[in-house]
């Protein structure tokens, strides 16, 4: 009992910390760690090989490996400069600054799905910038627009953002099974059908920019063969269910692996030092993850997860429709202001739990969850590391953004893709 108030206050600690200094969650997460092992050594009895055990067990290695190999080949992919190639195609093709706009949106969607969200704003921003210059127009809409999309498909897929691997790591999900599930459509086409609500609210905002897009300079790609690992790396995803089926290895060797041909394509065009390829892993990142694994390693081992799922049945009771909408609302509510990394990580056991506890399919709550915290964070300026990006961007332009005016947009966006998203998913998988 000592030991499972010890951990809990731990992580509670850690969690405040991490929701007050962002900046430092790195640090709040990696203390956490290490009193939670310091705990785990005091209050067991196993012998120090054992608890190393633990602790290498507690940290999903695939997901770390996954992480590190789509990181390098997304930078590979954003240097080639074929997504500016594609959103100058985009904006040309436009009737409309509104329109021109939309699709840049729509493209930074489509591209989250397979790329890290903050690289994304960063493709597409400078784009959706130079249109605004042009048009002497504000850019504030523009790029809340796309913070917001970017972070909107990350969910999709598996390699699109850090909780949708740890949801495969955790529930033992391959690549096809973000597709078709069990003979059911799965989170994939959840998110689509809510991108396809959100979306209307982005043009009801932009519709209103009806003058003729100005000439845009178009971009020269360095080289496709970024691209090539990309495409390369989506199939072997597809190809690994087979050898794979419980997502414990394959995943992470393939974007380990394929990570290195990036990594060789920078030192081969020789624009690169070994200090520049350096600063694009997210060692940041992969500690705090880390970091995060053991901490909820040591709730499950205290059993804490089992006592909080029977505290939502005691206080919500076991009817599924109650504790389903209580699981997507308030997984929204957190996510609007703090990161949902850890969030997600700690739920996950519990919405398994509570899910076996009321016999329901594993899947219907760990969905809503993912639903919830993941399209959360698109209600404020600090719920998602891309809508600190865009805003960052904005100030250094002159453009000051506070909570209400990025809400503005935000909130209605974030309602429409739940409601939409968690409607499908409950229906689908009740």
């Amino acid at each position: 009992m000592i030991y499972k108030v010890s951990v809990l206050i731990v992580f509670a600690l850690s969690y405040i910390g991490i929701m007050i200094f962002a900046k430092r969650k790195t640090y709040f997460a990696g203390v956490g760690a290490l009193l939670v092992v310091i705990l785990t050594a005091f209050f067991s009895v196993d012998s120090p090989h054992a608890l190393l055990q633990f602790v290498l067990r507690s940290i999903n290695w695939n997901v770390l490996g996954i992480f590190l190999g789509t990181l390098l080949i997304a930078e590979a992919f954003i240097e080639s400069r074929v997504p500016a190639l594609i959103a100058h195609h985009l904006v040309v093709r436009s009737k409309n600054i509104g329109m021109a706009i939309l699709l840049i949106c729509l493209m930074a969607s489509l591209l989250s799905a397979f790329v890290e969200n903050v690289a994304t704003v960063l493709i597409v921003a400078p784009i959706a910038l130079a249109i605004c210059e042009k048009q002497k127009i504000s850019p504030v809409p523009f790029l809340i627009g796309i913070a917001i999309s970017s972070n909107l498909q990350g969910t999709a897929t598996l390699i699109g953002d850090p909780p949708s691997m740890i949801l495969a790591g955790y529930m033992g999900l391959n690549f096809n099974q973000f597709f078709f599930l069990k003979g059911r459509p799965s989170i994939f086409f959840a998110v689509q059908v809510g991108a396809v609500a959100s979306f209307f609210i982005l043009n009801a905002f932009f519709k209103k920019y009806k003058d003729p897009v100005a000439e845009h300079e178009q971009e020269e790609v360095k080289s496709w063969f970024p691209t090539m690992l990309i495409i390369l790396m989506i199939l072997l995803l597809a190809l690994s269910s087979f050898f794979d089926p419980d997502f414990s290895y394959m995943g992470g060797i393939i974007c380990m692996g394929l990570g290195v041909f990036a990594t060789a394509w920078f030192f081969i065009r020789k624009e690169y030092s070994r200090r520049d390829i350096l600063k694009m892993i997210d060692f940041d990142t992969l500690i705090f993850l880390s970091s995060i694994f053991i901490l909820v390693g040591s709730l499950m081992r205290a059993g804490v997860m089992e006592d909080i799922a029977g505290l939502v049945l005691t206080y919500i009771g076991k009817h599924t429709f109650f504790i389903y909408i209580f699981i997507v609302m308030f997984s929204v509510l957190i996510s609007a202001f703090v990161d949902n990394v850890p969030y997600i990580t700690a739920m996950i056991p519990v919405s398994r739990i509570l899910g076996e506890r009321l016999f329901l399919p594993p899947y219907l709550l760990v969905f809503g969850l993912l639903i919830g915290a993941c399209l959360g964070g698109n209600i404020t300026p600090i719920g998602a590391s891309a809508n600190v990006v865009s805003v960052a961007i904005l100030r250094k332009n002159g453009h000051v953004v506070g909570i209400r005016e990025f809400a503005r947009m935000g909130l209605p966006f974030t309602v429409s893709a739940v409601v939409v998203s968690s409607i499908f998913v409950w229906f689908i998988w009740r």
